[in-house]
């Protein structure tokens, strides 16, 4: 299988915000978040991926078909960072095929710096993949938190948010 990441422009917007809407939906089962009165979940910062410095946004594919996307900002929630994964969707068809690491690993590569990556606690598939990734990439070198009452999710849970640098020094 071939993998691509590839910038989503202004007129691909829409495709973004489709995929976006099967991403929240597949969260609401950790997050607990309800659709808005049009049925939808809605992304609030979408537009400010082509309107504001220090967002970007990319599809992820494989074999040239859609498989998910990312977005990546340097808006840190927990302390200074240069960048933040803000979101990270790979469709279940592409999972476990190598793409969600590939696209990680991409990233980090594209991006130099130090990294924060928040995940929520209670979805263990992301969790066990974080792990992975975020392990292997830095040869180990990265720092964990649980944020307590600092970052939490509409459900309440605290976020759990990975430290590191792309050089791979310790954070």
């Amino acid at each position: 299988m071939e993998f691509e990441i590839v910038s989503v422009k202004e007129e691909e917007k829409e495709i973004l915000r489709n995929l976006l809407e099967k991403y929240l939906y597949e969260f609401s089962q950790y997050d607990l978040e309800d659709v808005n009165p049009l049925g939808l979940y809605g992304y609030s910062w979408l537009d400010g991926y082509w309107t504001e410095e220090g967002r970007w946004a990319f599809f992820l594919k494989a074999d040239g078909k859609l498989a998910g996307f990312a977005m990546v900002n340097d808006y840190p929630e927990a302390g200074k960072t240069d960048y933040c994964v803000s979101e990270f969707f790979v469709m279940h068809k592409y999972r476990r095929c190598g793409l969600g690491k590939w696209a990680a690993f991409q990233l980090f590569d594209r991006f130099q710096g130090t990294w924060q990556l928040k995940r929520h606690p209670g979805n263990l598939p992301s969790v066990a993949f974080w792990d992975r990734v975020v392990g292997e990439y830095t040869g180990g070198h990265f720092r964990l938190e649980s944020m307590g009452g600092e970052i939490a999710y509409p459900d309440g849970s605290p976020a759990d948010v990975f430290f590191f640098d792309t050089g791979k020094n310790p954070v």
